[in-house]
């Protein structure tokens, strides 16, 4: 064990010895760096402390639904383990741990009576952070909603819920809100409002067919009905934190879109306005309203009666609605006009758009395939999407909430096989060197957030994928570092003057 430990280290040195010269003195003197999680792919005790049932509490023990037929009851078992997890956050040398809170823990039945068991685990989980030195980065909203509120009135379908979230989240604000600087409301609606209400992947699964095998649903007003009640709960959910809270906590607030970057794939004009194109359908539908205060025109324009009105009154809610924007951003893809063999047309998110989206070019990817399918190493392309953020909206505080390198879980490899993840250093490495850039031509970015500290439940894909600088023994709960966290560790120790 002794010599394999000897030779894990050796080859640890060897990767960072011929990385790109990047250190921690590249960025900013108060950049954060951290890692991230959510409530429902992290805690379990799904039934523990008084929580409630949520959306993928129930979605997850339908057959069907889950690729390994896993679910999240125990995922990490965060819930029981917070403090050995506290404790790989300090000998990783983070600042700052960005994770969810899971509504139905504080409100069981998504209004109404307030979980003091619930209220109680987070305060402690909150102060364990800042005894150890890090920093908690709360997201209010991270997929997993209180099943009572999807079954009582449809939940984001529903204006009610508007009004639920704004409550929810004022109860977060005055519980916790005396340590938490930096909040998210919500955590890529631009995701999970398609993925629910266009072709029913997630839960509510609710779809018109073809685009997917729906019970019911209706893919072309359903999910822009969803965005707008989740732009209006965002919108009264930061007026109430800054009218009531934020003079005296002293946080910040911001709102987290999922951002792949996008390119042509012929250049071409066509695919060049694909590109914009896509770009507005999936980052502008959402940071528009939050920044600017309306819908982009050409989504009004292509939509017509179908995307909601935002009056002048909902307009000044909505502009300016924001402290921060949380971009996570894992590949690049090419955009077309045109699907062809090798252009995925069957599952289309943003069909509204006419865009066909795919990772390959005449059978050759846009950069290296990783274990997830439609996710590719292209790291350029964190730097483009900063960079177009920077430019659309004049230059806002940006956090890169998420980044991380999926590999499949295979049965036959070994722990150490699993624990030497050569491919996440390099990714990882090579993303920091383009942020880099990004911020030396002028984005203001504060943070990059790794997904994710272990490796955990991910969503459809149960534990079929990794992402975690740790591995996690399903059986025993065990952690084990992988190579991947070695390297942050040395990364973020070192500085100019030094060497490994």
């Amino acid at each position: 064990m002794e010599m394999i430990q000897t030779l894990f280290l050796c080859l640890l040195f060897s990767i960072v010895s011929t990385s790109v010269g990047l250190d921690r003195n590249d960025f900013p003197p108060n950049f954060k760096f951290g890692t991230a999680s959510s409530a429902y792919q992290y805690e379990g005790a799904w039934r523990e402390g008084g929580k409630g049932l949520s959306n993928w509490d129930a979605f997850t023990h339908s057959p069907g639904s889950i690729k390994d037929g896993s679910n999240g009851d125990v995922a990490d078992d965060q819930y029981h383990k917070y403090l050995e997890d506290i404790e790989l956050m300090v000998s990783l040398g983070i600042d700052i741990y960005r994770f969810s809170i899971s509504w139905s823990r504080i409100l069981p039945d998504g209004k109404g009576k307030i979980n003091q068991a619930g209220i109680e685990y987070y305060n402690n989980f909150i102060n364990a952070l800042l005894q150890n030195g890090i920093q908690p980065f709360v997201t209010l909203f991270h997929f997993d909603l209180p099943n009572a509120l999807q079954d009582s009135y449809g939940g984001w379908l529903s204006p009610h819920i508007v009004t639920d979230f704004e409550a929810y989240a004022d109860i977060c604000f005055k519980a916790f809100g005396d340590r938490v600087k930096y909040w998210a409301t919500m955590n890529e609606p631009n995701l999970f409002v398609p993925l629910g209400y266009t072709v029913g992947l997630f839960p509510p699964t609710r779809c018109s067919m073809p685009l997917g095998k729906c019970v019911s649903g209706n893919s072309l007003s359903e999910p822009y009905v969803a965005a707008h009640n989740v732009l209006l709960a965002h919108a009264d959910a930061v007026n109430t934190y800054r009218t009531k809270y934020q003079k005296i906590q002293g946080g910040s607030i911001g709102f987290v879109v999922s951002a792949p970057w996008y390119e042509p794939f012929q250049d071409t004009p066509d695919d060049r306005a694909a590109v914009d194109r896509i770009l507005t359908f999936n980052i502008r539908w959402f940071l528009d309203p939050v920044v600017l205060g309306n819908y982009p025109s050409e989504m009004r324009e292509r939509l017509g009666l179908r995307l909601p009105t935002i009056d002048s009154e909902i307009s000044g809610k909505l502009a300016g609605s924001f402290d921060f924007i949380g971009i996570n951003h894992y590949t690049t893809l090419y955009a077309s006009t045109t699907p062809t063999p090798s252009l995925d047309s069957t599952t289309r998110f943003y069909a509204d758009s006419m865009v066909y989206l795919t990772g390959e070019r005449q059978g050759i990817p846009i950069g290296e395939p990783t274990g997830m399918d439609g996710l590719y190493v292209v790291p350029r392309g964190i730097q483009n999407m900063v960079e177009y953020v920077t430019q659309i909206y004049n230059k806002p505080p940006i956090f890169i909430t998420e980044n991380g390198y999926a590999e499949s879980k295979t049965s036959s490899a070994t722990l150490q096989e699993a624990l030497e993840d050569v491919r996440r250093i390099h990714f990882h490495s090579d993303n920091l060197n383009y942020l880099a850039k990004a911020i030396r031509n002028g984005s203001d970015v504060r943070g990059y957030f790794i997904w994710s500290l272990l490796d955990n439940f991910e969503w459809r894909f149960g534990y079929t994928q990794r992402f975690g600088l740790y591995y996690v023994d399903k059986l025993s709960q065990s952690r084990y570092p992988k190579l991947s966290a070695e390297w942050l560790k040395q990364f973020l120790r070192m500085d100019a003057s030094s060497t490994v």
